[in-house]
């Protein structure tokens, strides 16, 4: 592991600046945001799942643009996620979300969040009302509104460096929400050992995938 955490010091050291930039964003949005900005967010980590993040932002951005994403057609909606990976299922996903977060008579999705004081709560709240969500999903948006100091965002890069690292002996193919906490609470034991925040942990293990520190 000797290489590999110097490596991640020496990323943290160049990067530490622009990760509590960003999480400082994301902290706004909680403090601040609209119900508008928070569903953004919750949207985009419906896209995420086997798609690159920026094409999922880029997708995003451009139904805001055409103000499709809080009222569009699924017809409409769907030619904008060409360049997401299962845009159908997706869509639907979106529209469903969208009808009860945004719809008449819908949910706050901030006031429901609040129900449940507990990070681990909101999450698994996420999980069970959320088509398209899984632990990862869910772990992924509520960090991109303030709140995942704690929770572990493991897509496959994250995986995939954790076991570089040491921390799991092995990738596995699919993860059960036995599994999933699991390899989160081995996470933040690493986390918390080697004294970089969690959260932070997520964006270096990103950012030496990607090269760059984003959502």
């Amino acid at each position: 592991m000797g290489s590999n955490f110097k490596e991640i010091k020496e990323i943290y050291k160049n990067i530490k600046a622009d990760i509590e930039k960003q999480i400082l964003c994301f902290k706004r949005i909680w403090k601040n945001g609209t119900e508008e900005e928070l569903f953004t967010e919750l949207a985009f980590c419906i896209l995420t799942p086997q798609s690159k993040a920026r094409s999922g932002w880029k997708a995003i951005c451009n139904l805001k643009e055409k103000n499709l994403l809080t009222c569009g057609e699924y017809g409409d909606i769907n030619c904008e996620l060409n360049i997401v990976r299962f845009k159908n299922k997706k869509t639907e996903y979106l529209i469903n979300a969208r009808e009860k977060f945004l719809g008449n008579g819908g949910l706050s999705l901030r006031k429901s969040l609040e129900t449940h004081p507990d990070i681990i709560e909101k999450r698994n709240w996420l999980v069970n009302e959320i088509k398209g969500y899984g632990f990862k999903e869910a772990s992924h948006f509520l960090r991109n509104i303030g709140l995942g100091e704690d929770i572990a965002i493991l897509d496959r890069h994250i995986l995939k460096n954790l076991k570089l690292l040491g921390v799991i002996e092995e990738v596995p193919q699919s993860i059960t929400r036995k599994k999933y906490l699991e390899i989160e609470d081995r996470f933040r034991s690493f986390s918390r050992k080697i004294g970089i925040p969690l959260d932070h942990m997520d964006f270096i293990l990103w950012y030496k995938e990607a090269g760059e520190v984003f959502k």
